[in-house]
Parts: C-alpha cells; structure tokens; sequence
C-alpha cells in the first residue's frame, strides 16, 4: 500500500501550496511511505486524479484541487478531511492505515477495546445474576 499524494509543484496559490505541505509533512514526520504525483508536469496524473476523485466529493466547479490523497487506487479525502483526521487523531484511519505501536491513535483504541470488553463483562453478570435470581 502506497499513499498517494497529488499535488501542483507549480501551483501560484499560497494556500494550496500551505495545505501541501502540511499533508507532506505529516506524512514524512510519522515516516510514513508516500508518492508526490505531480498534476502541473503530467497531464497523465492530472486525468487520473479527476476521473477518481468520487463525484460526491468533487467542488462544484468539477475540478478538485491539490492535494488529494490516494492510498493505492482508493481515495482518502481532500486537505479538509485530512485536516479533519488529524484534529481528531484519525489520520491512520483516513488513509486506510494501522496505527503504529504506541500511538496515541493506538491508545485509544485499546482503551475503547477495554472500555468494550467491560461493558461485555458487566452485560454478562447481568444476565447471570437475572438467571439466579428466577
């Protein structure tokens, strides 16, 4: 599995520019493998960004701007859903990833696991108790 990551290395917008190279460098900080597929210097990528990019996610205008984000063939979401991830400790989750070991993505979820497994364990004493009780 490969993240994708297309963006425009000639793009004038500072805020596209901005949005790059935070999703960039998030990736980078957590080492997390990544491909930058350039939509300026190949029509090629451009195209393939358009056509996959689901049609409920596309701007009004059609035309979604950089940076979109893959993992293989599978869209993630744009900087707003990324950015979204990241706010709520969900970026593993967003590009389809596990959590590496000792994340605080990771901690959570094992407490949400433990958190379950009590409620589990509290819903079958329950029922035992029910059961001796008639």
């Amino acid at each position: 599995m490969v993240i994708k990551v297309f963006l425009a290395t000639s793009s004038g917008s500072t805020a596209i520019k901005k949005k790059q190279q935070d999703v960039v460098g998030f990736l980078e900080a957590n080492k997390i493998d990544y491909a930058q597929l350039d939509i300026a210097g190949s029509e090629e990528n451009r195209m393939w960004m358009r056509e996959n990019v689901p049609g409920d996610k596309k701007p009004t205008n059609g035309i979604p701007l950089p940076p979109q984000i893959f993992n293989d063939e599978n869209y993630c979401g744009d900087y707003e859903t990324f950015f979204n991830a990241k706010e709520e400790n969900q970026v593993f989750a967003f590009l389809g990833l596990a959590p590496p070991p000792g994340s605080k993505t990771d901690e959570l979820n094992g407490e949400e696991e433990e958190e379950v497994k009590e409620e589990e364990d509290d819903a079958i004493e329950a029922e035992d108790e029910a059961e001796e009780d008639s």
